[in-house]
C-alpha cells in the first residue's frame, strides 16, 4: 500500500458567477482519501456534494485549490490529459447510468477498455456482467432493460479498467428500494474484489453506513468527518 493517499482535496473552491455575484458552492473543503477506503459524502441537497465529486475526478475544475489523483496533479493537466488519467484510474457510476443507447449492454461495458487500447476486453466484459447477474443479457439494449440491470451494466462497465479508486454519484437514486439495495450489495462486493477505493455521494444513509467514513458537508464546507457509526449517530440514525 502507497504512503501517500489516493485521493488529496486542499483548499478546494468552487464559485460560480450568477447574475450580478458570485456563489460559492465549495469553500477551501480539504481532505485526504487512503488507497482502499470507502467514503461517502453525504449533506442536504446544495450542500455541494455532486460538484466535490466532480472536481475529485477531474471532471471540472476548481477556482481555488488542487486535487491530487493516485499522486498526479489535476491542475496543470488539459483536458484531454484529465480525461487520460480518469481513463486509467478512475471509475464511474452515476444516478443516471448513461449507458450509450445504441449499444448493447455488452459493448456498454467494453467501452473504456477499449478507449484504453486493452486486449481481451469482450470475454473481461462478459465475466463482469456475468457478475452482476446478466450473463444472459449482453447482448440487449438498454431500452430492453429495467433500471435496476442497466445500473448493473454501468456497475459492470465502472470496473472493467480495474480502476484504482471509484466515484459513485447517488448511485441507488433513481431505483426502488429492493432494487437499490441489490446494487449497493454488488457495488461493494466488486469493490472488496478489486481493491478500489470508494468514495460515494449519497442522501441514502443505510448506503452510507456501509462505507467506513463519512463526509459530512453543509453550505459547501466540511462540519464533521467521523467513522460511519458515529457521523450517523449524529445525524439521528
Amino acid at each position: 500500500m502507497a504512503d501517500a493517499p489516493i485521493l488529496h482535496v486542499e483548499h478546494l473552491t468552487k464559485t460560480y458567477r450568477s447574475g450580478s455575484r458570485d456563489l460559492t458552492v465549495l469553500d477551501h473543503v480539504t481532505f485526504s482519501v487512503d488507497e482502499g477506503e470507502t467514503v461517502a459524502i453525504v449533506g442536504p441537497s446544495g450542500s455541494g456534494k455532486t460538484t466535490l465529486l466532480g472536481l475529485c475526478a477531474g471532471l471540472d475544475q476548481p477556482s481555488e485549490g488542487r486535487v491530487v489523483l493516485n499522486g498526479i496533479d489535476l491542475g496543470p493537466l488539459s483536458e484531454d490529459e484529465r480525461a487520460s488519467v480518469r481513463n486509467q484510474h478512475v471509475g464511474f457510476v452515476f444516478q443516471t447510468f448513461q449507458l450509450i443507447p445504441t449499444l448493447t449492454a455488452i459493448e456498454n461495458v467494453m467501452v473504456p477498455a477499449e478507449l484504453r487500447g486493452a486486449t481481451g476486453v469482450r470475454d473481461r466484459a462478459a465475466e463482469l456482467l456475468g457478475q452482476v447477474g446478466l450473463g444472459d443479457r449482453l447482448h440487449h439494449y438498454p431500452t430492453q432493460l429495467s433500471g435496476g440491470e442497466q445500473q448493473r451494466v454501468a456497475l459492470a462497465r465502472a470496473f472493467i479498467n480495474a480502476p484504482t479508486i471509484l466515484f459513485a454519484d447517488e448511485p441507488t437514486g433513481n431505483l426502488d428500494a429492493e432494487t437499490g439495495a441489490t446494487i449497493e450489495d454488488l457495488l461493494f462486493d466488486l469493490n472488496r474484489t478489486g481493491g478500489t477505493t470508494l468514495v460515494l455521494v449519497t442522501h441514502d444513509l443505510g448506503l452510507a453506513q456501509q462505507t467506513g467514513r463519512v463526509l459530512r458537508l453543509r453550505g459547501g464546507t466540511i462540519i464533521a468527518d467521523e467513522p460511519a457509526q458515529a457521523a450517523l449517530r449524529a445525524v439521528g440514525t
